[in-house]
């Protein structure tokens, strides 16, 4: 048998949460087969298999926080290898994740109390088809814990299956009909086994506010810790410009003129990305990482784009920036934003990145402060266009004017260098042909 380890699937990564398993126990693996779908620091990803054969056992469930190197399950040539774990002597497994044998079931029975009186004797129900010990039908942990959570009473639901098991699609295909639910033990049994109740409220977050705590997810929680890890020893200074963007308002129209048979049209941002590509070309210096007291020179520029999605803020990396056109990074951007909105960016699309641009203009936002996202040393607050009255040659104009504001790494890039990169970015934008230069 071959183990399957929790991987790391980002250079941040440190755990990850089973989001759903894609193959079920008993499933034919290919390798290259989708296994799972793995909620990492970043993003939700499917995790592709490296070898082949049967999945024999799934060792954690879906919702299962796991670190990276953690058996999460097996790989055998049959399907009906029996894992060492379930005992040698439990029934094959024929089909589900967590099928095996009646084994783990009696694990499960607890054992009575020395010197206890015996239950009166009743006349024991017919068992039914598939029924596993004492005539309790055969089941799986994870269709036990599904069958609570829905509030089924799974000794009334027909399993489909090996030898009648019940398995998890016929808790689900039960959920979906409105099966049965599960009876309320009797008193006696109540007092000796009383239900959980609910979790009292955390009054910490209740003061008079009406508070209620919401589930954190994984992508939110790593945001939290390496934003507040970057303001914490990452010394920033901040660079602010305002430039004339009538230029590159008249410059995206005719490129996306050019363009209009090819179906790619350049959005403003595009056009600052590829600036900044080109800005950082001219100072090498700013394409830089301070890392455990090393200063590293990056060769390759890859800027990352900055993506508002549900769980939180991810930012996929189009590399070698500087190389790509126009309708490149314009084509790009839409694929890894679409990725990243659905939760399919690959770890590939969204590590080395050297510089990162965070833009709000379409929210509205005149400007900002970014946080920078280590181990970058700048990052690109851009705002909105703004129509603004300006004095050219002593006479008051309206012009369109966009905010730009350059957050830094103190460590790794000066004052000076900074802003003389600002400054070219500016003129570059101004000056729109210099792009495609």
């Amino acid at each position: 048998m071959s183990e399957i380890h929790m991987p790391r699937l980002s250079d941040t990564m440190e755990e990850g949460v089973i989001s759903s398993w894609v193959k079920n126990i008993g499933d034919k693996v290919e390798t290259g087969d989708v296994l799972l779908e793995i909620e990492t620091d970043k993003a939700v990803m499917e995790y592709e298999a490296f070898d082949e054969g049967y999945l024999v056992k799934q060792s954690v469930s879906e919702g299962d926080t796991v670190p990276i190197g953690e058996v999460i399950g097996l790989l055998a040539d049959s399907p009906d290898a029996v894992p060492e774990e379930s005992g040698g002597g439990s029934e094959p497994s024929g089909g589900q994740a967590e099928e095996t044998g009646g084994s783990e079931e009696q694990k499960q029975e607890e054992p009575a109390a020395e010197g206890a009186q015996p239950a009166q004797e009743s006349e024991p129900a017919p068992a039914p088809s598939g029924s596993g010990p004492e005539g309790r039908p055969r089941t799986s942990p994870l269709a036990r814990r599904l069958a609570k959570e829905y509030g089924l009473d799974i000794n009334k639901i027909q399993g489909s299956g090996p030898k009648g098991r019940i398995v998890r699609a016929d808790i689900e295909a039960a959920a979906e009909k409105g099966q049965p639910v599960q009876e309320q033990a009797p008193a006696a049994q109540q007092e000796s086994k009383p239900a959980p109740s609910a979790p009292a409220a955390d009054q910490s977050f209740d003061d008079g506010r009406g508070s209620e705590e919401l589930k954190v997810s994984n992508v939110r929680k790593v945001i939290a810790r390496r934003l507040t890890e970057s303001k914490q020893t990452v010394p920033h200074f901040y660079l602010r410009r305002t430039i004339d963007a009538d230029a590159l308002k008249a410059f995206r129209s005719q490129i996306n003129g050019q363009l209009a048979d090819t179906g790619v049209k350049v959005s403003f941002n595009d056009l600052i990305v590829k600036a900044c590509a080109t800005g950082l070309k001219l100072h090498p210096a700013v394409n830089t990482s301070w890392v455990d007291d090393k200063l590293l020179q990056h060769h390759r520029i890859n800027v990352g784009v900055a993506v508002a999605v549900d769980a939180g803020l991810v930012v996929p990396v189009l590399h070698d920036t500087d190389k790509s056109t126009l309708s490149e990074i314009s084509t790009n951007t839409r694929e890894l934003a679409g990725k990243a909105r659905d939760g399919k960016l690959k770890p590939q699309e969204m590590s080395g990145g050297t510089f990162s641009i965070s833009n709000l203009g379409m929210f509205g936002i005149d400007s900002f402060s970014a946080v920078i996202n280590p181990p970058e040393a700048a990052i690109l607050a851009v705002g909105a266009m703004r129509q603004e009255p300006v004095v050219v040659d002593g006479e008051v104009e309206v012009r369109n004017r966009i905010s730009l504001e350059l957050s830094v790494d103190h460590r790794a890039v000066d004052g000076a260098v900074g802003a003389a990169f600002l400054k070219d970015l500016a003129e570059i934008l101004e000056e729109p042909m210099r792009i495609l230069l």
